[in-house]
């Protein structure tokens, strides 16, 4: 309780419970409590979604050749009608590359039986940028060399937007390797996040077994995949299955997740009131093709943005209040990922200074 640490007080009472053998209580104290307070379904809609993006406000230099044409994901249908203003349309962040924006975010209401939810989602283009994965200050246990719990200053003239990882190790035991180092071996049947050395990022079931292979730059497992080949798992109706351990696979809480669409960029979304299988369909609604859960309850799911370079002009995409929009600006207790613009010749690692 008094180590350093980047979460409030009263999250880091519930979680230094969970750590010291009160997962249980934690746990059912959550689940009932979730389970109690949940909304009835039904209810008045929106009459407008919050505000996301820059919309078209760009602080990045012009690019002196001509701007050659990227793919550019097509609006996420809206499920709710009549359409609310701006509602699937995907918003600039502020800055390019090449003359293009290469993160973009939109809102939408994903589920007809709950019309004031709001999907948060982002969509990163692969070809324009470089994810990256770091330790946090406590998670993973382990982590050696841990780097610098935030993100590298030397890294910062190129920062795009970071976001919150999956669930501690206690809780999933996934594995983690960055950099050719294992800090937690990886685990075959789990869903991973994995990067390849020519840049590329993808959301995997892995088979891989625990030796990490040359063209492997950094490996993030947390549970089996909620979406694979565009379809939900069909283990998601299973009440024994694996997503949330914490609070169970129906229970209505804030859920994130990572997804990769058809043309191999990445999809990040969030949302309130979300089982597992609806998380899952809400991917599938944004077009990702395989997809894995994150991190889930209020405190944790973070999407944040820089319109300007340097990390400067932060804004939260997801309005978690118990979050900062420093947030992996400062040493954070959890491990995170990074999105920057992507340079030749620095794809193929992940750099900690």
């Amino acid at each position: 309780m008094t180590k350093p640490s980047s979460l409030p007080l009263s999250v880091r009472s519930i979680e230094w419970v969970r750590a010291n053998h009160g997962a249980w209580l934690v746990n059912t104290v959550e689940h009932y409590w979730y389970s109690w307070t949940a909304p009835a379904p039904g209810g008045p809609t929106l009459k407008a979604l919050p505000a996301v993006g820059v919309s078209g406000r760009a602080h990045a230099a012009k690019p002196r050749k001509r701007v050659v044409p990227s793919y550019r994901p097509a609006r996420i249908a809206p499920v709710l009608h009549p359409a609310l203003p701006g509602e699937g349309i995907w918003q600039a962040t502020g800055q390019t590359v090449g003359g293009i924006p290469p993160v973009l975010v939109t809102t939408y209401r994903p589920d007809p039986t709950y019309p004031r939810v709001v999907a948060y989602v982002a969509w990163i283009d692969h070809t324009r940028t470089q994810t990256a994965l770091y330790p946090g200050r406590y998670e993973p246990p382990g982590a050696s060399p841990r780097g610098p719990m935030e993100i590298p200053p030397g890294q910062r003239s190129r920062l795009l937007a970071t976001f919150n990882s999956g669930f501690t190790y206690n809780d999933g035991h996934g594995g983690f390797a960055v950099d050719g180092q294992t800090v937690k071996p990886l685990q075959d049947g789990e869903g991973t996040v994995v990067a390849y050395r020519d840049g590329r990022v993808d959301v995997v079931t892995w088979h891989g077994g625990q030796n990490l292979p040359r063209w492997l730059v950094f490996a993030r497992q947390n549970l089996p995949l909620i979406v694979d080949a565009g379809r939900p798992s069909p283990q998601l109706n299973d009440p024994n299955a694996f997503w949330g351990f914490t609070l169970g696979n129906a229970v209505r809480v804030w859920r994130s997740g990572i997804g990769v669409d058809r043309h191999g960029n990445l999809i990040y979304a969030a949302a309130d009131l979300q089982t597992a299988s609806s998380l899952a369909q809400l991917f599938v609604h944004a077009g990702a093709v395989r997809a894995m859960e994150l991190d889930i309850n209020p405190e944790w799911p973070s999407f944040i943005t820089y319109s300007s370079p340097g990390g400067r002009d932060p804004i939260k995409l997801v309005p978690n209040y118990q979050q900062s929009t420093t947030r992996y600006l400062v040493p954070d207790d959890r491990d995170f990922f990074a999105v920057y613009a992507r340079r030749a010749g620095l794809t193929g690692y992940v750099p900690f200074r």
